[in-house]
């Protein structure tokens, strides 16, 4: 259905007379969608914007939804708001779609008005907003009303099959509010979300989203994940499959950590589907014995040190190798992306925490990061052992975006 087969509803509301309990719930849904990932940058003011968004397209930045009335959203009403929520378009005119009003759509207008009425009682800032820039044609902003005509829809595809009460709850969560589709679904040419392969990885980013569809229900459990992997995973950013890292790793610690336990139940349940399949033990890979032997020499000369001779991992410096979801992952893409660039230090909610991964780009030339990676995704990632050099040196030189 187009978007202009759905009115809004527009009666107005008076953030004035909001009551406790309303903002409150305004608190907890602007957590839930991850407000402040786009509207807060590091150091700056809650919600005054700045954070910069790259795209194909050119940069985009996030804006400054304080009450400020000349830089914010002070003189908007609540009818206003839900507008840009649900249709992209603002008093001052249309938004882009980097903005995930194509999932904030289907939001209702109750938690819309509970949430701007939190963003209503916040200390405005009088920070102005960055322009956006962008290479020619997107940057005419008005052609963002014929890219709604053709990809604005009024609902998104399901990641499972379910009708339980926690699973349309955690559809709701995951679709609407946690908008996991604008990352973790492939995109068109056009920018458009690619309905067809809802939640089935793209390409978004140096560190990209993976699949993170059933697949049948087979593809999450065969990567080892449980409901309650998911739920531990949502609330503190670390399970037995791995860490949270990449843009991921912002997620847990702005969003879901804060989500109630029936909720995060919820959207694990949706995930996975009313009835998912057991997990399915992990397999050994095939793979060339002389590279599996070279890639174990690599191993225990550099990485075994914190991550074990068996792949045990250490608590609070290194993740095991044993149930790794990354290492699972048909695609090798983020395995090598961590081997190349390392990974930062990470604190995560509560009194996790896991020490940063050095880089080997330079200390280890591609035939040897193919090799290691061959022996790690054979060994403990169930995946054949067919990463080539080729392979790692195309990630080598790709630009970091």
């Amino acid at each position: 259905m187009a978007a202009c087969s759905k009115t809004p509803d527009n009666t107005s509301v008076d953030a004035r007379t909001s009551t406790p309990d309303q903002i409150a719930h305004g608190r907890y849904l602007a957590k839930a969608a991850d407000c402040a990932a786009c509207h807060t940058s590091p150091g700056g003011a809650p919600f005054a914007g700045g954070v910069r968004l790259g795209s194909p397209f050119g940069t985009f930045y996030g804006t400054n939804i304080t009450p400020d009335p000349v830089h914010g959203i002070g003189k908007w009403t609540a009818a206003e708001f839900y507008k840009a929520l649900h249709d992209g378009v603002t008093p001052d005119g249309q938004l882009y779609p980097a903005m995930p009003y194509t999932s904030y759509r289907t939001m209702t207008r109750a938690d819309s008005d509970d949430i701007y009425a939190y963003l209503m009682a916040q200390k405005p800032a009088a920070v102005p907003n960055l322009k956006p820039d962008l290479k020619f044609p997107f940057n005419m902003r008005f052609a963002v009303m014929f890219w709604n005509m053709l990809f604005l829809k009024d609902s998104l595809p399901d990641a499972s099959v379910g009708t339980s009460a926690d699973w349309t709850r955690g559809k709701y969560l995951a679709n609407a509010l946690g908008h996991c589709a604008e990352c973790h679904t492939p995109r068109g040419a056009f920018g458009q979300m690619n309905g067809a392969k809802a939640l089935h990885g793209s390409d978004l980013g140096r560190v990209v989203p993976p699949d993170i569809t059933p697949a049948a229900l087979v593809a999450l459990v065969a990567r080892g994940w449980t409901g309650a992997d998911l739920q531990t995973f949502f609330a503190t950013g670390i399970s037995r499959q791995g860490p949270a890292f990449g843009e991921m790793h912002p997620v847990v610690y702005l969003s879901t950590q804060y989500l109630s336990p029936g909720d995060l139940r919820a959207m694990s349940v949706y995930l996975l589907g009313d009835a998912p399949p057991p997990p399915t033990p992990v397999q050994p890979g095939s793979a060339d014995a002389a590279q599996v032997a070279a890639g174990r020499n690599t191993y225990v000369a550099v990485c075994a040190g914190c991550h074990g001779l068996g792949g045990e991992g250490k608590p609070h410096v290194s993740v095991s190798m044993q149930g790794s979801s990354t290492l699972r992952q048909a695609d090798p893409h983020n395995m090598l992306v961590a081997m190349l660039d390392g990974v930062e230090a990470s604190a995560f909610p509560g009194t996790e925490s896991l020490q940063a991964m050095p880089a080997f780009a330079k200390t280890l030339n591609d035939e040897e990061l193919a090799q290691l990676a061959n022996y790690l995704r054979s060994g403990w990632g169930g995946q054949p052992g067919d990463v080539t050099a080729a392979k790692v040196k195309a990630l080598r030189d790709a630009p970091s975006h």
